[in-house]
């Protein structure tokens, strides 16, 4: 398995690009959220020793997530959850809104980060890294946040 560095090494020559990184600073995060808040108007119960239970698919598909970050780094791991549980607070924002609109709001926001990120590698000359290997889906995020460790000096 490849380490975080090697990871984030092979991601940052698929942007290179000043336009298109300025881009993923603005469409990752908003991505982050966006696909945070479709995950969460999903859930499913079931029903066991005679109590009902429900699972939201935001804590299935955060969990693993986080797993996958603390094998490439504990410290990025912690900084990616931390932001998670900002992002997951911030989809009450959405809350005032009707919530008929929840589903429809969280996928326009989806949609747009999406076409700024494809907007900012056709300007970098590149497809997206994620063509390559779907495990850069995760990348991006941690390649963010390691660029702000490194900034503030904390060894990861």
């Amino acid at each position: 398995m490849k380490d975080i560095h090697e990871w984030n090494n092979e991601y940052a020559v698929y942007h290179r690009n000043k336009t298109n990184k300025i881009i993923h600073w603005f469409c990752i995060p908003l991505i982050m959220y966006s696909l945070f808040g479709i995950l969460s108007q999903l859930s499913f119960s079931y029903t066991f020793n005679d109590n009902n239970y429900t699972i939201n698919v935001l804590v299935i598909f955060i969990a693993p997530a986080i797993l996958y970050y603390f094998k490439l780094s504990k410290k990025l791991a912690i900084g990616m959850l931390l932001i998670t549980i900002i992002m997951v607070e911030l989809l009450k924002v959405i809350d005032i809104f009707n919530s008929d609109l929840h589903l429809l709001i969280y996928l326009s926001i989806f949609t747009i980060a999406w076409i700024g990120q494809f907007l900012g590698h056709k300007i970098e000359g590149k497809k997206p890294a994620f063509f390559k290997d779907l495990q850069f889906l995760l990348i991006g995020p941690i390649w963010l946040l390691s660029y702000i460790y490194k900034r503030l000096r904390i060894k990861f």
